[in-house]
């Protein structure tokens, strides 16, 4: 094929991890693991390793858990520039350096976005990369001898903010959906209302989506928890496996306290012939997609992303191929619920043959915060390359799944197809919407649920319909509700709610 030359590719990918109790631990900085795996990325390219990095232009990182939050702190201190902290380390100079938002969806965002630069000829080598050493920072944040991490380098940043605003508001906050657990056992257990099963049926439902992916963790050299575990030990709620939020075990929940880096070196065709990047290296972008969901609260069905499943579509049908073609899975799984909305909206059986991951997942394989599908994009080139011609996808989720990134990835060559993000996010800004009460009194039904523990201490919080149909959010310290959001089954369960200046608290009705 006749290519453009400035066609884009991925030509290199990397990856790096450390673990307190495995040999050799050096307490490596989130910059110190990011440029592992971007040195790793060039060498992968099989480019001269010198040339390669001079010739890097732009530069993008995936921002780190320790700095996504507005009241996150690096307790280990931090580079001022973290983009260009990781481009020193090995030789590059570039001319443009990003700082992305919060999100799953970054890696395969930025490759995606990068690619666009390339083939609309304003970028012709580019660097994505993200990292967390949020294990050693646990490890040593109450210590009296702890590394320093804090950098300072000189140049530009495009440090694009937290962009957290979209996925919190006062009345979420008020009423306890402040972390990734509650916020998904709310969408789970939504799910679950749909499927007809019970707490119980369910949570093995859960345990057998996640069971086969932590076979592929147990073998895989990156990985935080490389243990193999049935679906008994996984559903089995014990002092080790303990309850998280309803219906989550700790097993079933992402692992994010690990020290992991991950890297993707893209270029132009024509770059990559100058710099000696042999073809059997390059992997094309076939496919690519980002969309984002609507509202939390505003979506008419809690326990589904119809967006995400409408990118997965597009992503397809842009490569030119159906589901039944892809080769290889990696669906973002920092909770089942995630992995199942594509299931549900794709047709694929959760026991599907191809396997739903090629990392082994995030309770398993652990995520380096936002960064976990640059790993899951290292992962699926390196497999595309053993297989010429086949067809990978990486389905890459953000906030509550409310950002969803996709692409599919080929040896076969292909011309760069531009997006249709706007004119698809435009259908998804139409659809229906849910009306919200946020001052809710009166009688309703639960809708889901969830249960957090701080400090031991159980707090219900409950997403409810009045009898006029609005959706409200509510909290409860109420024993009898407790008992039932613990040992129960509330969902359809009626319920009397009272709205106060400080939100909604409600009862058994």
């Amino acid at each position: 094929m006749n290519l453009d030359p400035h066609t884009p590719v991925v030509v290199g990918v990397g990856q790096s991890a450390e673990r307190i109790d495995g040999p050799g631990y050096r307490a490596m900085s989130p910059v110190e693991l990011a440029a592992a795996a971007a040195r790793a990325a060039l060498v992968d390219s099989c480019g001269d390793l010198d040339a390669v990095a001079a010739a890097v232009d732009t530069v993008a990182g995936v921002r780190q858990f320790e700095i996504s939050g507005p009241v996150a702190k690096a307790v280990l201190g931090r580079s001022n520039n973290y983009p260009r902290s990781v481009a020193g380390r090995i030789g590059a100079r570039p001319a443009r350096a990003v700082l992305e938002v919060v999100g799953g969806q970054g890696p395969q965002h930025l490759i995606s976005e990068l690619a666009a630069e390339i083939a609309a000829g304003r970028s012709h080598v580019a660097l994505v990369f993200g990292s967390d050493a949020t294990s050693t920072l646990r490890h040593f944040a109450r210590s009296d001898s702890k590394p320093d991490f804090t950098e300072t380098v000189d140049g530009d940043l495009e440090d694009r903010g937290h962009g957290i605003e979209k996925l919190i508001s006062r009345y979420t906050v008020i009423h306890g959906l402040t972390s990734a657990p509650i916020q998904y056992a709310l969408l789970e257990n939504a799910r679950r209302a749909g499927t007809g099963q019970g707490p119980v049926e369910y949570r093995r439902t859960m345990a057998e989506l996640f069971a086969p992916f932590t076979k592929i963790a147990a073998n895989n050299p990156f990985a935080a928890a490389p243990v193999e575990r049935s679906v008994d030990e996984l559903v089995t709620v014990s002092e080790s496996n303990r309850m998280i939020a309803e219906p989550y075990p700790r097993l079933m929940v992402a692992r994010d306290q690990v020290n992991q880096g991950a890297a993707a070196l893209l270029m132009s065709v024509e770059a990559a012939r100058r710099l000696g990047v042999p073809r059997d290296n390059w992997v094309y972008l076939h496919g690519h997609t980002d969309l984002e969901e609507q509202p939390l609260l505003d979506r008419p069905d809690l326990g589904r992303s119809p967006s995400a499943v409408l990118a997965v579509r597009e992503a397809l049908a842009m490569a030119g191929i159906g589901v039944d073609d892809v080769a290889t899975f990696d669906l973002y799984s920092c909770f089942p619920v995630p992995v199942f909305n594509i299931c549900d909206g794709m047709g694929i059986a959760p026991d599907d043959p191809r396997g739903l991951t090629l990392t082994g997942g995030l309770p398993f394989f652990g995520g380096a915060g936002n960064n976990y599908s640059m790993h899951a994009v290292a992962e699926t080139v390196a497999q595309m390359r053993k297989m010429p011609g086949r067809f990978g996808l990486v389905g890459a989720n953000g906030g509550i799944l409310s950002k969803y990134s996709v692409g599919v990835y080929s040896t076969t060559p292909v011309p760069w197809t531009p997006d249709r993000n706007a004119q698809l996010q435009a259908q998804v800004a139409a659809w229906p919407t849910q009306p919200v009460s946020e001052n809710a009194d009166g009688r309703g039904i639960v809708e889901t649920y969830t249960v957090r523990r701080d400090d031991g201490r159980p707090t219900g919080i409950i997403v409810g319909r009045l009898d006029d149909g609005s959706r409200f959010l509510s909290t409860t310290e109420d024993e009898e509700l407790i008992a039932l959001l613990i040992d129960g089954d509330p969902l359809g369960r009626e319920v009397r709610v009272r709205s106060f200046d400080y939100g909604n608290r409600c009862t058994l009705a």
